[in-house]
């Protein structure tokens, strides 16, 4: 099998991947692909039902320990944590943490996040000339807000942790991955040791001090990795999906004069946006451990890399009809772009939440919203996981 070379189609497959996607996926359901992300060669699933198989495969191991020694790619988390560990592992990691992402431990949440947006577009509505760049004044401090108050670390340094975060999840030199991994560990380092210290009625200290009933709790190793889990998954998926859907929004403006005639329809909008432009272009990896056939491909054991397309899973004409439209009532259950199975994403409901207010809202208070740049001059974030604009300039009548 030929490999398809991802990472030299350069910023168009960046800026609109779908394309691609939909011709590989016409070929069949798995490739062999070279990634953005240090060359490394991966197999990549395309299609929702090739998809949505691989992500509940037993012998797809999301443990780094399984990947093949020639792999040149490393773990960027500063310790393990769910999304690097399988059943049984996986099952104890996740029950110590779930219990504070409950539906109604969310919903508690909803007063406070909308008063941060409220503060935050008071900000952005200020600017005397009207323009703004979204990604800076809303859909980056919004999740960062809310995960730091739900985690108890209010003096994070932002603008340091954005850009770890931003080049250990997105960054294509592997040393560039590496070196933001091992600041974000030492810092996360100083933090549990200051919460050890000074615990609060928080989620983070209740993860430092509590345990599961039995007596069960988070090593020192895992505490690092779930504070690093918590705190980059609990933004960054929120970030983009808040881009990604007003960037939709503003760009087909016959669903925009829908959703502004009708804001009942904003749960449904969202699940779109969540559909059509998801947050997440690949999930975290994942690794053969044994022979694996996919369509008429067999993907060898030892190691292998595989990659769910989620983005191309959800554009798949086999399960959403007319899948490049975007279109805020249509029926989106089934959608991936969460993820499917046991690692499907515990906080899937504080991003639908944050999504729902902060885009309503925006909409309310901004009549004359608009794209203040040409959609094809945008920016996008490089990799394969992380999809979303690096800025949003906007306009609106100040």
């Amino acid at each position: 099998m030929s490999i398809v070379d991802l990472a030299a189609l350069g910023e168009s497959f960046t800026r609109d991947p779908y394309p691609v996607y939909a011709r590989l996926r016409a070929q069949g359901p798995v490739h062999r692909i070279r990634m953005p992300e240090g060359n490394a060669e991966a197999w990549l699933v395309v299609g929702y039902e090739a998809g949505r198989a691989a992500l509940t495969d037993p012998t797809l191991s999301k443990d780094w320990g399984k990947a093949s020694p020639s792999f040149p790619l490393g773990a960027v988390s500063s310790g393990p944590h769910m999304l690097r560990a399988d059943p049984p592992d996986h099952t104890r990691l996740r029950k110590l943490v779930a219990r504070e992402f409950t539906t109604r431990r969310v919903e508690e949440l909803a007063p406070s996040i909308q008063k941060t947006t409220d503060t935050l577009l008071d900000r952005m509505l200020s600017a005397p000339d009207g323009r703004a760049d979204l990604v800076e004044a809303l859909s980056f401090p919004l999740p960062i807000s809310v995960i730091c108050e739900l985690l108890g670390v209010p003096d994070l340094d932002r603008a340091s942790f954005r850009t770890w975060s931003n080049d250990a999840l997105g960054a294509t030199d592997p040393e560039a991955r590496m070196t933001a991994a091992a600041s974000m560990a030492r810092y996360l380092e100083e933090l549990l040791a200051s919460k050890r210290q000074q615990p609060g009625d928080d989620l983070m200290s209740a993860l430092i001090h509590g345990s599961d009933g039995g007596g069960d709790r988070l090593s020192a190793d895992e505490l690092r990795g779930m504070a690093w889990l918590l705190l980059v998954a609990g933004h960054e998926t929120t970030v983009n999906l808040i881009s990604n859907g007003v960037l939709a929004l503003l760009t087909h403006p016959e669903q925009l004069a829908a959703l502004r005639a009708d804001l009942t329809l904003i749960d449904s909008a969202v699940e779109e946006m969540l559909r059509y432009d998801g947050p997440v272009e690949t999930p975290t990896y994942r690794f053969t451990t044994e022979p694996l056939t996919i369509g008429d491909t067999v993907v060898p054991g030892g190691g292998e890399l595989v990659l769910v397309a989620l983005a191309d899973a959800d554009r798949d004409p086999a399960r959403f009809p007319s899948p490049d439209r975007f279109d805020i009532t249509r029926d989106t259950r089934g959608h991936v772009a969460f993820g499917h199975g046991i690692h499907y994403c515990l906080g899937a409901p504080l991003a639908r939440l944050e999504a729902r207010i902060a885009i309503r809202t925006l909409l309310e208070r901004c009549e004359n919203l608009a794209l203040d740049i040409h959609p094809a001059a945008i920016t996008w974030r490089p990799g394969l996981m992380i999809r979303g604009p690096q800025s949003l300039p906007v306009r609106f009548a100040p």
